[in-house]
């Protein structure tokens, strides 16, 4: 009879679940979902060594296990750290990680340009989620911001490494999913730049998948630049079969025109998984195959309903999962201005949340 595996329980922000030995806090804060799951911007699961680069997913581990309950005196990053039994960890719920992660969000915000309206990363890009989620609307920096060229990298990809945060995501694609790397880090500090080597183009056949792993538009589809913002297209289900690669990608048309090909994507942002293998795409899938009759459509994407790319696609609509409400403690969201613990002059028994309009004096006047 074989032995029954034993699972590791966690605690994330007063959610508590049973995961495998080895899993990171972020891969279980993943499980969860919702608000509980801590951002990521190179942290990138299907890429071996990614992550500890960003700072972004900071959390607070309030009880290291349940045989050693002392707090980690710092923050740690998620996705380099594995639960423990018994660990207790906050996200949202701890003032000093939301505020660590608004200084993470300044300085990743120090060089970047503010051009959301031309950049063709817009409407899809993670550091724009971020700053709204913890950004600020102003900027202590007062120097002048770091400058690059634009570059094109092969014939398919134009490097824009001004709007470049250094995850390092391109990098290990290029590493681990071609036969050689021809680009990487050159210089260092804040002369450090994402770059090919004697300006050799980059032309492999998933070289493109550098596109889809980039969390800000630092790298360009070059077929798709400037013809069209992603919210007016239609993201479309489809394959094929191809010799290369699984042949599984995302349409997004214009009306019966296919504007660019993208790999599909799950929730996070990183590519699906088929059969235990990533569902990387290669070249010719994205850049050459840009015809209806090139693919068997399945159906419209499934969209989050948080995504501007989800405007008027409510047949394909994915209601992400909600957990403020546990992380509360059970206590409703639609609840948390109810003063009635605090404020005398309210009935306790008037539900304030389900008052048709503002409430007024004749709601509480029994007469």
């Amino acid at each position: 009879m074989a032995e029954e595996k034993k699972l590791f329980k966690v605690t994330i922000d007063n959610i508590t679940i049973d995961v495998d030995p080895g899993t990171t806090v972020l891969q279980a804060a993943r499980k969860i979902g919702g608000e509980v799951t801590p951002p990521a911007m190179c942290y990138y699961t299907h890429l071996k060594g990614s992550g500890g680069k960003c700072r972004t997913c900071l959390v607070e581990v309030a009880a290291g296990s349940a045989a050693d309950p002392r707090p980690m005196p710092k923050l740690v990053a998620s996705c380099r750290t594995n639960v423990m039994d018994g660990m207790v960890v906050k996200s949202i719920t701890s003032e000093r990680v939301l505020d660590a992660r608004n200084g993470v969000v300044e300085f990743l915000l120090i060089n970047h340009p503010l051009d959301c309206p031309i950049c063709d990363q817009a409407g899809e890009c993670h550091l724009q989620d971020l700053s709204y989620e913890h950004g600020k609307e102003a900027t202590r920096y007062e120097f002048k911001r770091r400058t690059f060229e634009k570059e094109d990298i092969g014939p398919y990809i134009q490097l824009h490494m001004t709007r470049c945060i250094l995850c390092y995501r391109c990098t290990y694609v290029a590493d681990q999913l071609t036969d050689h790397r021809v680009h990487g880090v050159l210089d260092r500090g804040d002369h450090s730049e994402i770059s090919t080597y004697i300006s050799k183009a980059i032309d492999n056949d998933f070289s493109g998948n550098m596109i889809d792993v980039c969390p800000v538009g630092a790298l360009t589809d070059r077929t798709f630049r400037f013809k069209n913002r992603v919210w007016f297209t239609k993201p479309m289900d489809a394959h094929r079969n191809c010799d290369k690669c699984c042949g599984k990608v995302t349409l997004w048309l214009r009306g019966d025109d296919v504007l660019r090909v993208t790999a599909r994507k799950d929730q996070w942002g990183e590519v699906q998984t088929y059969d235990g293998k990533p569902g990387w795409i290669c070249n010719d899938c994205r850049f050459h195959k840009k015809h209806k009759y090139d693919w068997e459509i399945e159906g419209l994407m499934n969209v989050s309903r948080h995504s501007v790319i989800g405007q008027g696609k409510y047949p394909g609509l994915q209601v992400p999962k909600e957990t403020i409400a546990e992380v509360m403690g059970g206590k409703s969201p639609n609840l948390l201005m109810d003063i009635h613990d605090i404020s005398g002059v309210n009935e306790p028994d008037v539900d304030l949340s389900k008052i048709e309009g503002p409430a007024t004096s004749k709601t509480f006047n029994n007469d």
